[in-house]
């Protein structure tokens, strides 16, 4: 067969070790030809591919990014969109396409499918926010990222007596914030589920202080928002899935705890930090899981499938399954965990 993979959206630690495994069992399995289409959607509009074969992925399973590259294309933003991405994959002679991903990219898949694309998905986002999957590749390494920043941050804000606050990634899912926060004892954990009460957040913060602890981390989601609606994050305008580039509440969040509190109160935004760099074992052994996972559905015909963990197994489930909803935090893990140090 004729294979054609993609990578889409963020880059994410792992993507480089899927890939490495669709071509090894791809090629020496079942000797395929497989295709990379370079930077997501966008190289199926423009035909703009790499060949992929188990000499070219040598050396890529630690790597972080993606050799193919990616972005946050959608064809169906564009008029001959669909048109092209169909002209392409028939010129190319492509039987099967793989599409690597979060909720954008495979929802360009799930339409695609339904138009008669043959499509397999595997599910890619660090923060872990796609429904049908016990767990996302990347969350580990984001998670572990996060929790060694937070760990740093504690001796400085011990030697200073400061409140410091650590921004995460996570646009509507707390994930990241929840998991790294408890593993790194944060003072308190902000996230997009939970509205939050600045007044609360302060008074705890007090309180701490006022026993003796004379540093506190608040470790906040990206997505955070308070339940007055009276933080205005910054407007970065909004991509080509018109989700709004979000960034700004840690500093928003840093002056008000420092004006309402008195405390000096910095604040250090991980960003893109969490995105890049080496895998951690978890992930690279899930990125090849789902990898495999991949081919075999390929070769098996369950085209419109993703990819899937469900408890310790990787099983397949409808694509539409996966982009239908966004999956949030449990609510009895932030509730009945966390907040008992809060």
């Amino acid at each position: 067969m004729k294979i054609g993979v993609l990578t889409g959206g963020g880059d994410c630690p792992g993507l480089n070790a899927v890939i490495r495994a669709i071509v090894r069992k791809g090629e020496v399995a079942h000797g395929d030809e497989i295709l990379g289409f370079r930077d997501g959607w966008k190289g199926v509009l423009e035909a703009s591919t790499m060949p992929l074969n188990v000499a070219a992925m040598r050396g890529t399973l630690p790597r972080g990014g993606t050799i193919i590259g990616t972005s946050r294309t959608n064809p169906y933003k564009l008029d001959d969109g669909v048109e092209r991405c169909r002209k392409t994959l028939d010129a190319l002679g492509i039987d099967a396409l793989i599409a690597i991903g979060g909720e954008d990219t495979l929802g360009v898949a799930n339409k695609l499918h339904r138009e008669g694309v043959p499509v397999v998905g595997v599910p890619k986002t660090i923060d872990n926010d796609l429904s049908a999957t016990d767990v996302t590749f990347g969350f580990d390494t984001a998670v572990q990222i996060a929790t060694e920043a937070i760990d740093r941050l504690h001796t400085t804000a011990e030697s200073h007596d400061r409140v410091m606050v650590c921004e995460v990634m996570g646009r509507h899912a707390g994930h990241i914030a929840l998991h790294a926060g408890i593993a790194g004892g944060a003072a308190y954990i902000l996230v997009p589920e939970e509205p939050f009460d600045i007044e609360e957040v302060c008074a705890h913060l007090l309180t701490r202080h006022a026993a003796g602890r004379y540093a506190s981390i608040v470790v906040v989601a990206e997505g955070a928002t308070p339940k007055a609606g009276t933080f205005a994050v910054q407007d970065k305008g909004l991509d080509a899935f018109g989700h709004v580039r979000l960034g700004g509440i840690g500093n928003t969040l840093a002056e008000e705890i420092e004006s309402r509190t008195g405390y000096e109160t910095r604040v250090t935004i991980l960003g893109h930090i969490q995105r890049g760099g080496t895998p951690t074992a978890y992930d690279r052994v899930l990125s090849t899981r789902f990898g495999i996972g991949a081919i075999d559905a390929v070769h098996d015909g369950a085209f419109g499938c993703m990819v899937s963990l469900r408890g310790t197994k990787i099983v397949r489930v409808p694509l539409a399954d996966a982009v239908g909803r966004l999956k949030t935090i449990d609510p009895e893990l932030y509730h009945h965990v966390a907040e008992v140090f809060f």
